[in-house]
């Protein structure tokens, strides 16, 4: 079968209606408390009350929907990737967002996340030009380091979240344990719908055995209103600093970096062929989605990295269950009764869930880059100094104190940080190559010119 038929099949596999709600429920599970971490930070950091942070969480919720629907079903012609990915607050734009509002009040911050969004809309044109810069040995350094810096979150749930007064309590190390085992039972022992379910039966089954450990508490649910309209601008109109849109563009930058690179994770899991236009088309729906999350009072979307582990494990890659899960998620934004079910979940189960699923991504990066000659020396040299300093940062707290309060924030972001070598490592290194390519690509245009 050739590549396009294999996208086609993988990409755009059906299921029943039944099916299909059961497996996107099980992304927005385990996106969830990705999704409202972002929310529930920011409100902490600049004191907003509980009213405030609860409707930011429905916001976020419902405007997550609305940015998936725009990248996987497409938004005429030149916007969307129609890849199964899943959009969600991107984490990496929370140090700027906690400066900005802190300083100058949330409207300040969604102005410049207005202005950001059309910033990456206008960079979307220019992808081409971008885009040489990630080639394999970049994009597997960048999924890499996404996956195993995101691991201690994972471990920080596993021991009962941070702040928990039952932080590494045994009980919670117990009890991801066993959501972890049974994770891995069913993708030993089972194929097919089971399979595919596993993480959602493992959240499922955790968070039963949590409520006899006494590890559940419904209140949240009981309190929590029936249905909740997200209106535009509800902290007020938009204001602008220049300050604020030109930090807020350099961290939504970084964050299209990574995008990226998950795009490149997909296209590698549902054995695809993606194109620069195609990237482009992604590119523009997250600047599309971050203008949203000015406007729907939600933060900067992108590509959500949980959702491709989900792929990985259970070996469903079908866009229409991500479509799935959009519906979802903007149902869950409305109705905050529904959204609330899902804080339920004790803390370890995620936990256990997600070392899984991130794990699984660290070591697709590592594919990704095994995929290079690693017996030359040049490209060993990238990935080591890639690796060791985009962990390395994430590490040590305090580092860069001292700096200038941007490059504190840049450099003290190990993403940023160890793409940032890849890319002048590479250049340094392979910069004939990519010299090479690019005239072979001017080349290609003039042959097709002349023959025209």
């Amino acid at each position: 079968m050739d590549e396009q038929g294999t996208r086609k099949d993988v990409i755009n596999e059906k299921f029943p209606v039944r099916t299909l709600g059961v497996l996107g429920f099980q992304h927005v599970l385990v996106m969830y408390s990705g999704a409202v971490i972002v929310p529930l930070i920011l409100g902490s950091a600049i004191d907003l009350s509980a009213g405030d942070i609860a409707f930011l969480i429905s916001a976020d919720l419902f405007t997550c929907g609305i940015a998936t629907l725009i990248q996987v079903v497409g938004f005429g012609k030149f916007i969307g990737i129609k890849l199964p990915i899943l959009m969600g607050a991107a984490i990496i734009t929370l140090p700027a967002m906690i400066m900005i509002a802190g300083k100058d009040g949330l409207p300040t911050m969604y102005g410049s996340i207005l202005i950001s969004g059309m910033f990456i809309f206008f960079l979307s044109f220019y992808v081409d030009k971008i885009i040489k810069y990630f080639p394999k040995i970049v994009s597997g350094c960048l999924v890499t380091i996404v996956g195993l810096s995101l691991t201690p979150i994972a471990l920080e749930d596993i021991a009962g979240g941070e702040g928990s007064a039952s932080f590494g309590n045994p009980q919670n190390f117990l009890l991801a344990i066993i959501v972890l085992l049974m994770i891995l039972f069913i993708n030993r022992f089972f194929k097919g719908f089971m399979k595919a379910v596993a993480i959602l039966v493992g959240l499922i089954f955790g968070t039963i055995i949590g409520g006899f450990m006494g590890m559940v508490d419904f209140s949240a649910v009981s309190e929590a209103a029936w249905f909740r309209i997200i209106t535009p601008f509800h902290f007020g109109a938009p204001q602008f600093s220049l300050t604020g849109a030109v930090t807020m563009s350099i961290f939504a930058t970084v964050a299209i970096v990574e995008s990226v690179g998950m795009y490149r994770l997909v296209e590698d899991l549902t054995e695809s062929q993606i194109t620069t236009k195609d990237i482009s088309k992604g590119v523009r729906a997250e600047g599309l989605a971050q203008t949203l999350g000015a406007v729907f009072n939600g933060f900067p979307y992108v590509t959500f990295s949980e959702n491709a582990g989900i792929m990985s494990i259970t070996g469903v890659k079908s866009r229409y269950v991500i479509i799935s899960a959009s519906f979802f998620l903007i149902l869950l934004g409305v109705v905050p009764k529904f959204s609330a079910l899902a804080t339920i979940i004790p803390s370890p189960v995620l936990g256990g869930a997600m070392l899984a699923l991130f794990g699984t991504i660290g070591a697709t990066g590592i594919k990704m880059i095994g995929e290079t000659d690693l017996s030359q020396t040049n490209n060993l040299l990238i990935v080591a100094c890639s690796l060791g300093s985009g962990l390395g940062v994430e590490s040590v707290a305090g580092l860069f104190d001292k700096m200038p309060e941007l490059v504190t924030l840049l450099f003290g972001n190990g993403i940023f940080t160890g793409t940032l070598v890849a890319i002048l490592l590479n250049l340094l290194f392979n910069y004939q190559d990519i010299k090479q390519e690019r005239d072979d690509q001017k080349q290609t245009v003039v042959e097709n010119v002349s023959t025209t």
